[in-house]
């Protein structure tokens, strides 16, 4: 018969529970009570550290042997265990060890309130200290491989897809990463405000490819995702979600538009999705900056006496172009006001560029050759 049964009953399990057990009730209860997954319930956060607390204790044989015959407030005391049939508390002042005023029972003693605060002064050669339950977490599933090895039951939260492919660290995803900050940077697992980093959350980056004309004219693209997340009872499920992009007339190829917390839950937080934009190749138009070139090809003769072509613009306004005389290969003409709008300028456009292109002959008869020469 044990002592006290607090620690079990933080993790919903018996006295006698097995090793495996006691994993598979931390890995549940962890999952379900992980502050990032309950930002705006305050007392997860606490939970979450009584039931790391407790799986610190009972996943250890030795400590857990201790904490069953002599209770919770002797282990963390370091108190030596007694010869068998001795009073652990023999000869102390109302039946406690020494130095055990200041602890706070909340509201009975040992076997009583679940909630445990402990202020311990001098006491036996080996006291116990309760580790960051963040770093009780991560230790517990680099041991476990990330997910797996408890019997693959399928109500079982999938660690691996929580912490990544590798022990503790986020899933890579070719993004940059930051840091979650607690508000004030207070720490809610200790009382000094000095929080160990928790792992970055990773930032996916999708492809959000664009015609010219709808970044001409501005657009709202409609996107589904598929994100992945834990229900309450800390089971992986998938759901689909459309958004709603924003394509502000002018945006350039490179740009982020950026959603926070809206990808897959991971042990840091929810990902963070950036919509990276792309351009697609257009039949007319090659786009430097926010300007746009248009070439026009010119055989041999064109460009020597002189030719005539009507020029479309992206916005669909028609441009007559002609020359009477020589026009030189790589030479150009501009068009201000016709080309891309300038997104941080509402109102303004670059420029219209046309090139010309001269084609020359691959090969000249002996005659052509001859005539070239006289007229030239």
């Amino acid at each position: 018969m044990v002592k006290e049964t607090k620690l079990y009953d933080q993790l919903n399990i018996k006295p006698d529970a097995t090793q495996e057990e006691i994993k598979k009730a931390y890995r549940k209860a962890a999952l379900k009570w992980h502050p990032d997954k309950n930002k705006d319930n305050p007392a997860a956060a606490e939970k979450f550290k009584e039931c790391s607390q407790a799986y610190e204790i009972l996943s250890d044989p030795e400590k857990r042997k201790t904490y069953d015959q002599f209770g919770l407030e002797f282990l963390l005391r370091g108190g030596a265990a007694p010869p068998p049939g001795e009073n652990p508390f023999a000869g102390a002042q109302s039946g406690m060890p020494g130095g055990f005023q200041g602890f706070d029972f909340g509201g009975g003693m040992p076997g009583g309130a679940r909630t445990f605060h402990f202020a311990t002064g001098s006491g036996g050669p080996n006291p116990f200290n309760f580790s960051n339950p963040e770093n009780i977490f991560a230790e517990f599933m680099r041991n476990s491989g990330g997910g797996g090895g408890f019997g693959g039951d399928d109500d079982e939260p999938d660690l691996n897809a929580f912490f990544g492919a590798r022990g503790g660290m986020p899933r890579s995803s070719g993004g940059r990463t930051r840091m979650r900050n607690f508000p004030g940077g207070a720490d809610p697992f200790t009382s000094s405000g000095a929080r160990e980093a928790t792992p970055d959350v990773t930032t996916v980056e999708r492809a959000l490819p664009l015609s010219l004309e709808e970044l001409y004219s501005g657009v709202t693209k409609k996107m589904k995702i598929k994100r992945k997340s834990f229900d309450e009872t800390g089971k992986r499920t998938t759901t689909d979600q459309v958004l709603e992009v924003p394509i502000k007339p002018g945006l350039k190829k490179g740009s982020k538009i950026k959603y926070k917390g809206v990808g897959d839950q991971e042990e840091g937080g929810k990902q963070d999705l950036h919509f990276i934009v792309e351009e697609k190749p257009h039949p007319l138009f090659v786009r430097d900056g926010d300007d746009l070139i248009h070439t026009i090809d010119l055989d041999l003769k064109e460009a020597l006496t002189g030719w005539r072509r009507t020029v479309t613009t992206i916005d669909g306004k028609q441009l007559n172009v002609e020359k009477g005389g020589p026009t030189g290969p790589g030479t150009s003409d501009s068009y201000p006001g016709l080309g891309m709008p300038v997104s941080k300028k509402p109102g303004e456009r670059g420029n219209f560029i046309i090139k010309y292109n001269v084609k020359f002959p691959t090969s000249l008869t002996a005659a052509q050759k001859q005539k070239l020469k006289e007229i030239l």
